[in-house]
């Protein structure tokens, strides 16, 4: 059960390799509310979110104002956090898949350094889940390794919508299309809210702070905190605000350049999170020569660290007008009707699917399945399937 006591950590601990899976936990005195639960250092060179939770942690600890619901903090990769490398032999956050989880499991094999870890995260959020009788919110912190505004990742559900658009950050959606077996996707596919927030660089002092202000203003937007009793939410929200300044509030991922490690791939120097690029523009180089951009939009999480398989992404500004379009017509269920347009049709295996043939669905068709609340799943010769996220409204055991 949980403790309104918490570990009595400090920051220090993250220089020493006296790291605990469990941070600490806190439950205030008011009955019920929602649990939210934040992974620091999933990748093992990010260290400021385990820093940003201890702060946390501390502060609950000695303000002892009212809190309902349950606050528990965890340590990421473990074993990559002591080694300071973002991982050993693996990316943590390319391994959440059901499928891998229950291999890893049955496995009689040795496990190598990221599956124990997957296990034995899992575990403990599995456990605290099925423990807690309400809504849980899981907060997945990183840093990158180019200089960057803080903005927050998310599945798009309206249930992640609500709780992202309370921090102000951008919001960026779209990220799932290109990779998988992220947390974050994992968590939200489980039917619970799921958001990542990024910040950067990683060793920025300033890091830190920005993932102590998101933490707080999570728990407000959860109603784990009243507002009233913690007046300093506003300078938390004037931080974020003018770290985020100058970045559009909602952008789209449009494209993942994908790498290997026998691409000898090397960014160019100088580019910034987020930061405007155009069509035609030189990123990067390969053994096969330049890397240029193929549209104009913003880059996002370029890689200048030695390890990882995203080489950038690239985004593009939506006007949040379409998001109040797509919350209405997902709450007018618009979706059980488009199989009525040319080329759209049920899948016959897969519930939330459609398949789409776009040589006759042509205009626009992705962009109104988005809207729709729907994602890409796989696409050859002219044939897209996409789904929709079962839990967009409710979380498990509602309709």
């Amino acid at each position: 059960m949980y403790s309104p006591e918490v570990k009595n950590l400090t920051e220090s601990d993250t220089e020493s390799q006296r790291l605990e899976r469990v941070l600490g936990r806190y439950q205030g005195r008011k009955p019920g509310g929602v649990q939210v639960i934040v992974v620091g250092g999933l990748h093992g060179n990010e260290p400021a979110g385990v820093q940003a939770v201890l702060r946390v942690l501390d502060s609950l600890r000695k303000q002892a104002k009212s809190f309902a619901g349950r606050f528990l903090a965890l340590a990421g990769n473990i074993q990559a956090l002591e080694k300071k490398q973002r991982y050993l032999g693996q990316d943590l956050n390319r391994m959440w898949k059901p499928e891998l989880l229950q291999k890893l499991k049955s496995s009689t094999k040795p496990l190598r350094a990221e599956e124990q870890e997957l296990l034995a995260l899992h575990e403990v959020i599995s456990g605290a889940i099925a423990e807690h009788d309400g809504e849980t919110v899981l907060v997945d912190l990183h840093t990158t390794s180019s200089q960057s505004r803080p903005f927050c990742l998310f599945g798009d559900t309206l249930r992640n919508r609500r709780i992202a658009a309370r921090i102000p950050v951008p919001m960026i959606l779209g990220l799932e299309e290109a990779i998988s077996g992220t947390l974050m996707e994992f968590i939200t596919d489980q039917g619970h809210i799921g958001l990542v927030f990024e910040t950067g660089p990683h060793d920025a002092p300033q890091a830190t702070d920005i993932h102590e202000a998101v933490i707080w203003l999570v728990l407000a937007a959860a109603g784990c905190i009243d507002e009233k009793e913690f007046p300093r939410l506003n300078d938390k929200r004037r931080l974020l605000k003018e770290a985020a300044r100058g970045v559009p509030p909602v952008l789209e991922v449009r494209y993942r350049h994908a790498i290997h490690p026998e691409d000898r791939f090397q960014m160019e120097h100088g580019f910034e999170n987020l930061q405007k690029i155009r069509a035609g523009q030189l990123l990067a180089h390969d053994k096969r020569g330049p890397v240029y951009s193929y549209q104009s939009g913003r880059i996002l999480m370029p890689l200048y660290q030695g390890l990882g398989d995203d080489g950038f992404f690239i985004a593009r500004s939506i006007s949040p007008f379409w998001l109040k379009v797509s919350a209405l017509l997902r709450r007018l269920q618009a979706d059980k009707i488009v199989h009525w347009l040319p080329g759209i049709h049920k899948h016959p295996s897969r519930p939330f699917s459609y398949i789409v043939n776009t040589h006759v669905a042509r205009w626009f068709v992705i962009e109104i399945f988005h809207l729709l609340g729907f994602r890409k799943h796989s696409s050859e010769h002219g044939i897209e399937v996409v789904t929709r996220r079962k839990y967009d409204f409710h979380g498990p055991g509602r309709s």
